[in-house]
């Protein structure tokens, strides 16, 4: 049984692609209040949630305001474990390249930048399933 305040797992599930609905925004908001209470978060993209770290969005044509760019502060929230279905990124013709490098600095390492993004099989995503206390699907 765990303390009450304890730190628990939270894996936030992105599905759904980052414009047209309220989703991804709705989104990052949970998550950086998340971290901000000190909670273990992660994040997991799949489906059409893949393209919400696309690189080098622009929104002006669809007249919404473009939050791509916030993805590059997780790190300075201690939103590093970042995790894109390998399978979700193939069946869309992308690659890792074709996301933005999101990193963290780790201070046991002198300040090292290290990569976020982790691409991930279906198997291992159930097993990162597994691990969570919580789980929130968006």
């Amino acid at each position: 049984m765990s303390e009450a305040g304890a730190t628990k797992k939270f894996l936030y599930i992105n599905r759904k692609a980052p414009y047209g609905t309220i989703y991804a925004w709705e989104s990052l908001e949970v998550v950086l209040i998340g971290a901000a209470f000190e909670q273990d978060v992660s994040l997991l993209f799949m489906d059409d949630g893949v393209y919400q770290l696309i690189k080098g969005m622009d929104t002006k044509g669809i007249g919404m305001k473009n939050f791509s760019a916030t993805y590059s502060a997780l790190g300075d929230y201690d939103v590093n474990k970042i995790y894109v279905d390998k399978d979700a990124l193939a069946e869309r013709g992308l690659t890792l390249e074709d996301l933005q490098h999101l990193v963290w600095e780790d201070e046991n390492e002198d300040w090292a930048e290290k990569d976020s993004i982790r691409l991930v099989s279906r198997d291992e995503i159930a097993g990162l399933l597994e691990e969570q206390d919580v789980i929130f699907n968006f």
